[in-house]
């Protein structure tokens, strides 16, 4: 065919818009033998959110698969990053550890209010990506651009950060590059592509709901490790474990592009020393026990509606896997029927970084523009620490 990427997204956006059949198990695997720019055929997964969240269906995947270069071994899981303390001990570590519990309450409490505040009435800017009421019954259009792990990995080092503080970095740079043109008039095109011509409204509120994985063991687990602890305690086990966190960006251009890097940073630190995705979590489950599961979720939908984005990043294998004997060039995870137009998921493979957008079309017609606006960021900010 002539344009065969071309007609794996009309294909994968048209599934958004057909209701899965609710007669039998809530999972559908399409296979396109049709050869793209990034594989040379396609497999696409449809399940129901129901089933499991990200980190229950890539621990699923992962039993699923085999390292490509050792057919009868499992791909590794991701490790662990855990941040050490600088006090080891004495009469410092002592204050340190009253301080830090001291802003733990203090940020869950701010975080909890304003959490409320979204749910009631705090509602982000209306800007060229947020969505409409019913945005989440309309058909969803997915692109994907793979990046370098090794790029994203040279700013988290060089930045003394995390890999989920650098990508949300360059999250917020794109999406502000992305916004600076849409803000430009014609005559001004050029330069907001070039940075050069700040177009975006001051005081802009965009916030991103973000979805953190709850369970008392971080990260990816394997099925068999993930399947024990549903036996065991089901409360942590397979399933939906997930909380929710209200995330603002900082929207705007900056003279210095690692700017944005600092500042993701210093929100996401921040975050960490919240229980705002753990409160999110057993107070949905408090709602759903006391009220039911629809009382919930009206009432996570006025939250999640009252934000700009959704947001998850997902570790995957380290290494190349296949599926069955055939060789995975990428995974491209993503979801529709959320009150949100726009989606962003970061998903590791291997050596690469995918960055999948869903997008309702209506509002955020140039998807692939928005990818080149990420890609782009990377590079710049990658530049940026190369120049330090």
């Amino acid at each position: 065919m002539d344009s065969p990427d071309q007609f794996v997204e009309d294909y994968i956006s048209n599934l958004s818009s057909i209701p899965l059949d609710l007669s039998k198990p809530l999972w559908e695997m399409h296979i396109l033998n049709v050869k793209t720019l990034d594989a040379e055929a396609i497999a696409v997964f449809r399940i129901h959110h129901s089933l499991g969240d990200g980190a229950s269906l890539i621990s699923l995947l992962l039993a699923c698969t085999r390292q490509t270069s050792d057919p009868d071994a499992l791909p590794s899981i991701p490790a662990q990053q855990w941040a050490g303390s600088h006090f080891s001990g004495g009469v410092w570590w002592l204050f340190f550890a009253i301080w830090t519990v001291l802003r733990l309450i203090w940020n869950t409490l701010v975080d909890l209010v304003l959490f409320l505040a979204t749910m009631l009435y705090l509602e982000d800017t209306k800007t060229p990506l947020k969505g409409a009421y019913g945005v989440e019954l309309k058909p969803k259009r997915f692109v994907h651009r793979t990046v370098s792990l090794d790029d994203i990995k040279l700013v988290k080092n060089a930045m003394n950060m995390t890999i989920n503080d650098a990508i949300m970095g360059v999250t917020q740079a794109g999406l502000s590059r992305y916004l600076n043109r849409k803000y430009g008039d014609q005559s001004e095109i050029e330069d907001a592509e070039n940075g050069k011509q700040n177009n975006i409204p001051k005081s802009i509120r965009l916030r991103a709901s973000v979805l953190v994985n709850v369970r008392p063991t971080p990260g990816i687990q394997t099925l068999a490790d993930l399947m024990a602890n549903e036996s065991n305690n089901p409360r942590w086990g397979w399933g939906n474990r997930i909380g929710y966190i209200i995330l603002p960006f900082a929207i705007g251009l900056q003279d210095d592009p690692l700017e944005h890097i600092r500042k993701a940073k210093a929100m996401i630190d921040r975050k960490k020393l919240s229980l705002e995705a753990t409160f999110s979590f057993h107070g949905a489950m408090l709602v759903i026990k006391l009220f039911g599961a629809k009382a919930s979720a009206a009432m996570a939908r006025r939250v999640v509606s009252n934000t700009t984005l959704a947001f998850s990043n997902v570790a995957g294998p380290v290494e190349e896997i296949s599926f069955y004997g055939h060789p995975v060039a990428y995974i491209a995870p993503s979801v529709y029927g959320s009150p949100h137009a726009l989606t962003i998921h970061f998903q590791s493979y291997g050596s690469k970084m995918t960055i999948v957008v869903a997008v309702d079309p209506d509002v955020i017609p140039d998807p692939h523009e928005l990818c080149d606006d990420l890609e782009k960021s990377l590079e710049i900010i990658k530049d940026g620490v190369l120049m330090i």
